[in-house]
């Protein structure tokens, strides 16, 4: 399952850059595939946090998983939102720096903290 996400995390970050760069109905659709990914991340993403964390809840590396759970989900959210203000022309430098944190936070606590074999 860990190979599931990671390869869904990176085809969700080629279609951000792509949607990103690509205008009109062709950034519309790979958005639009974009959110398909989304799900595709959270349901394997779930699956890997309740399946060796919280089924044997210990506490430091139960809660540091949570955490990277909800990072994760922020990191999905300041995307989502850097495209659609994007769109619209609003400012995006707030999300921007959410977005760069968030990666952080995840990429920390996903390989650094806790283990790869799951």
């Amino acid at each position: 399952m860990i190979h599931l996400h990671v390869t869904a995390w990176a085809l969700g970050f080629i279609l951000f850059i792509l949607s990103l760069a690509l205008k009109g109905k062709a950034g519309k659709i790979l958005h639009m595939i974009l959110r398909l990914d989304y799900l595709l991340i959270l349901y394997s993403g779930i699956h890997l946090l309740v399946d060796p964390y919280l089924m044997n809840f210990e506490m430091p590396l139960g809660m540091e998983a949570i955490t990277k759970g909800l990072a994760g989900v922020w990191l999905i959210a300041s995307m989502e939102m850097i495209l659609v203000k994007g769109k619209k022309g609003q400012p995006v430098t707030k999300m921007w720096v959410q977005f760069v944190i968030a990666l952080i936070l995840v990429l920390i606590l996903g390989y650094v903290r806790l283990p790869l074999t799951v």
